[in-house]
This record gives C-alpha cells, structure tokens and sequence, in this order.
C-alpha cells in the first residue's frame, strides 16, 4: 500500500524514539499530550499508555467505541510479542509478500499488526511499555503516536 514506510524508516523511527526514562508522570503528560491532539482534531480515539503491563493511562474521546479496546489490546499483544511497533511487524509481513494475518500462525482475535502500537524504550535498558492509539485508520493511529513521542523527547 502507498504512503506506508517501509521496515527500514520504522526501525530508524523506533531508534530515534528511544527515551532516557520513563515514569508514571511522563505516562500522563504523554497520554495527556495525546489526549489534547485528538480533541484538537475531533478524532474519535481511544488512548492507553502502560509500562511493564501496568496501565497508567487509559482515556475515550467521544466518537470511540468498545472495539477500539479491543483493538488497543491486539495491537499492544503485537508489540509485546515482537518488540516492535504494530506498524512495523505490519510492514515485515508486507514486505516478505504476505501479510501478518495469512503467515504468522497467531490468533487474529489475541494479535493485530495494525498501525497505532508503539514500544516504549528506554535506552540503554529496552522495552519497559506501549503506547497505543485506536480509532483512526491504522497509519494515522501510528502517526499520532510518533508525534507525541517525539513531542515528550524534546520536552
């Protein structure tokens, strides 16, 4: 599909998103951050930031649904298994050919490789959470998320 980044522009991003540390306070200003963005926009999402399966921010704009939780707790499994942004394991199967949901053998119901789930990291430690945004379609959902990211590190 045209206009998605390819692996190697996904995994320079998650590089580059890499943060010196990260507390519960920094979870709200994120999600806080967020939350304000999609206002902001009138996009209807739901918002949930959590460390080490801890959830330390959780929020529905207007317009959201029950499913976007669903959604939010596919995308993160993704993350979690892989170590990766949903986009980016999205993007792996795309480029090998196929697609996650054909090849990678997992339950479509517990795993989604869809755009809006992004690894917390902590440099020098590694994953410590994730970040995820439902509601919009998929690289718009990661987009968000890569601005707030990058937003929180210039802070």
């Amino acid at each position: 599909m045209s206009g998605f980044p390819t692996v190697a522009e996904l995994a320079a991003e998650e590089d580059e998103l890499q943060l010196a540390r990260f507390t519960n306070d920094d979870a709200w200003e994120l999600g806080s951050a967020l939350v304000a963005t999609a206002r902001a926009a009138g996009a209807p999402v739901a918002i949930e930031v959590a460390r080490n399966g801890h959830r330390l921010f959780s929020a529905a704009l207007t317009g959201a649904t029950p499913d976007n939780a669903d959604w939010i707790e596919r995308k993160a499994n993704v993350v979690h298994r892989f170590g990766h942004s949903s986009l980016h394991v999205r993007q792996t199967w795309v480029e090998r050919g196929t697609t996650f949901e054909e090849s990678s053998g997992l339950d479509p119901r517990r795993y989604a490789a869809h755009g809006g789930a992004v690894p917390l990291v902590v440099r020098d430690v590694g994953p410590v959470g994730v970040v995820v945004v439902s509601g919009l379609p998929q690289l718009e959902d990661h987009r968000m998320v890569v601005a707030a990211l990058r937003a929180h590190l210039r802070r």
